[in-house]
C-alpha cells in the first residue's frame, strides 16, 4: 500500500507485530486464556509466522516478560535521570511504577504485567523466575538509592529497601484491583515520609 508520500508503505516485522498483539493480549486477558490463533490474528500474520520467530508459546511468554520488563527500566531511566538528590532516585523507582499505571491501556490498568504473567505460570517456569529476577532487580534498585542515605550502613539499607519494595509490590497490587494509581501515589507519599526520617 503506497504511502502518502507515494513511496510503498514498509511492512512492519512479524516479530514485533507479534510481541505487541502477544503483550495487548496477555495484559488485557491473561497468558493461559491468550492462543496462538487470537495473537496471530491480532498481529495479522500467519500462524506460521509466529513459529518462524518463536519456537513455542512459552518462548513468545518469555520474550513478553523481557520486554515488559525492559519497559519499566526505560520508565526508570527516564525518571531518575532528572532525580538530583537520593530522595528523589529512591522516589524516582515509585514515580516510575506510577507512570506505568498511567500508560494506555486498551481495556485499562491492571496492574503490573510482569506478577499477572507469573501467577498463571507453574511453580518452576522460567517465566517466573525471569519475574523474580525483575523484582530483585527493582529492589537492588532501591537498596542502592538508600545506600546513598546510609553511607556504610549496610544491613540498615537493606532493610528499609526490603521495606520500601513490600510497600511498592503492595500498593501496585491494590492499584491493579482498583484500576488507577491513588494506591501508588499514596505509597509514594508514605516513602516520601520515611526517607525523611533516616
Amino acid at each position: 500500500m503506497p504511502s502518502a508520500q507515494g513511496q510503498p508503505a514498509l511492512k512492519r516485522p512479524a516479530r514485533a507485530s507479534l510481541l505487541d498483539a502477544a503483550a495487548r493480549l496477555f495484559y488485557s486477558d491473561g497468558v493461559a486464556a491468550t492462543g496462538i490463533d487470537a495473537i496471530t490474528a491480532a498481529a495479522g500474520v500467519a500462524k506460521k509466522s509466529l513459529y518462524n520467530n518463536f519456537a513455542s508459546k512459552a518462548d513468545l511468554v518469555a520474550a513478553y516478560l523481557a520486554a515488559r520488563h525492559e519497559e519499566w527500566l526505560g520508565l526508570y531511566r527516564a525518571r531518575v535521570a532528572v532525580a538530583a538528590t537520593p530522595q528523589e532516585r529512591v522516589l524516582a523507582v515509585f514515580d516510575a511504577y506510577i507512570d506505568h499505571a498511567n500508560l494506555a491501556y486498551e481495556h485499562g490498568f491492571r496492574g503490573c504485567g510482569l506478577l499477572n504473567a507469573a501467577a498463571e505460570l507453574p511453580a518452576a517456569a522460567p517465566g517466573r523466575l525471569a519475574v523474580r529476577q525483575h523484582k530483585e532487580e527493582v529492589e537492588g534498585l532501591l537498596f542502592n538509592h538508600v545506600g546513598e542515605l546510609l553511607q556504610g550502613q549496610h544491613e540498615a539499607a537493606a532493610r528499609v529497601a526490603r521495606h520500601l519494595a513490600f510497600l511498592l509490590e503492595g500498593s501496585m497490587a491494590r492499584a491493579g484491583l482498583e484500576g488507577e494509581d491513588g494506591c501508588l501515589q499514596e505509597a509514594r507519599m508514605i516513602a516520601a515520609q520515611m526517607l525523611e526520617k533516616l
